[in-house]
């Protein structure tokens, strides 16, 4: 397995590949497991997790794993840790490392991400069970002129940037994810406008927290209007917005941005993604997928806590890993929502 930051990085979106995110705390599983009347202990919770990570020929299409601080310590049924799992199979482990947004003090709404204590303490011991990158989320949301602040953006760029600091310190290369929301009423120019600014405040302040640009991998969301009103915004729209913000903001020397569904629908994240990718130009990073409801969903749905249906959860999330790793290169054909994945590619 690649072990320099940016092998590390370039290994999670190599040819098409992106990154299945796992990294639910057992609340946000809880609540999930709840609509299908699903009992949530660490043993639903752990087989759920297997039935993901032993899908038959997942590596062809997702090169790593973001998993929580229970699931990287779980086990298979076969006694196997979940991160030697996923190694055995060719996708890297990784960690969600950060303790969640919390109020920003002197904000009215805001949030900061916090976690940093002990963290450097936390990164030594992930990496002795298996992981081989981390992630740390921010979070920004848009409320007409008076959200997001400049202090709240300030603050959360430097927190990803102290985070950002320490994994490399550890050998382990970060995902940086500044999450601007799709909760709001705001249009796709505003959207576009604060994704613009937050940008600027991360990479400037990674800059000042010497972090490596080629050791990092970068996890925005899509340039899109608000869900509450924000107007209605075409695919093509969306994904020129989107890239037109990538070439102003990210360095060359980033090694590739794997974007976040940000509560969009399933197809609808594949079907702005392959946009992306399909705009004429010269990018200088590989484009591609960390998705975690948008691909987990279906699965879910599929499995519904039913061992005799672990196959059927499998094959809903190979089908969408597949269908995002065609997206990751402008290959999508919508045609492939139509038909379940053929049997021999679940026995590869």
């Amino acid at each position: 397995m690649p072990e320099s930051l940016s092998a590390i990085a370039q290994a999670l979106v190599t040819d098409g590949k992106g990154v299945l995110a796992a990294d639910e705390t057992p609340g946000t599983l809880t609540r999930r497991f709840e609509q299908y009347g699903i009992a949530s202990t660490p043993d639903t919770r752990r087989a759920y997790r297997e039935m993901l990570f032993s899908a038959p020929g997942l590596g062809q299409w997702i090169g790593g794993v973001i998993l929580q601080d229970e699931t990287i310590r779980q086990t298979t049924s076969q006694d196997i840790p979940f991160a030697d799992l996923l190694a055995e199979r060719g996708m890297l482990p990784g960690i969600k490392v950060d303790l969640g947004a919390k109020p920003l003090a002197g904000s009215d709404g805001e949030t900061v991400t916090e976690g940093l204590d002990g963290l450097r303490e936390r990164l030594a011991e992930y990496r002795t069970l298996g992981a081989r990158f981390t992630k740390w989320r921010a979070v920004i949301r848009i409320d007409g002129q008076r959200l997001p602040s400049w202090s709240c953006m300030h603050a959360n760029a430097h927190a990803l940037a102290r985070y950002a600091a320490l994994a490399q310190e550890q050998g382990l290369a970060p995902i940086v994810e500044p999450e601007v929301l799709m909760d709001g009423a705001h249009s796709l120019a505003e959207c576009e406008a604060v994704t613009n600014r937050m940008l600027w405040e991360v990479f400037t302040a990674l800059v000042a927290e010497h972090v490596l640009p080629e050791g990092i991998l970068l996890k925005p969301s899509m340039i899109l209007p608000g869900g509450d009103g924000g107007g209605q915004a075409s695919v093509e729209d969306v994904a020129k917005a989107t890239l037109q913000c990538l070439l102003h903001n990210v360095p060359a020397a980033v090694p590739g941005i794997a974007f976040l569904s940000g509560g969009q629908s399933a197809n609808l994240a594949t079907a702005h993604l392959d946009a992306i990718n399909r705009l004429p130009g010269i990018r200088p990073w590989p484009i591609s997928f960390s998705f975690g409801r948008a691909l987990q969903d279906p699965a879910l749905q599929a499995w519904a806590g039913k061992q005799e249906r672990a196959g059927d959860g499998a094959r809903a999330l190979i089908h969408r890993a597949r269908c995002n790793a065609a997206a990751a290169i402008g290959a999508y054909d919508p045609t492939m929502e139509e038909a379940a994945p053929e049997p021999a590619l679940l026995d590869r």
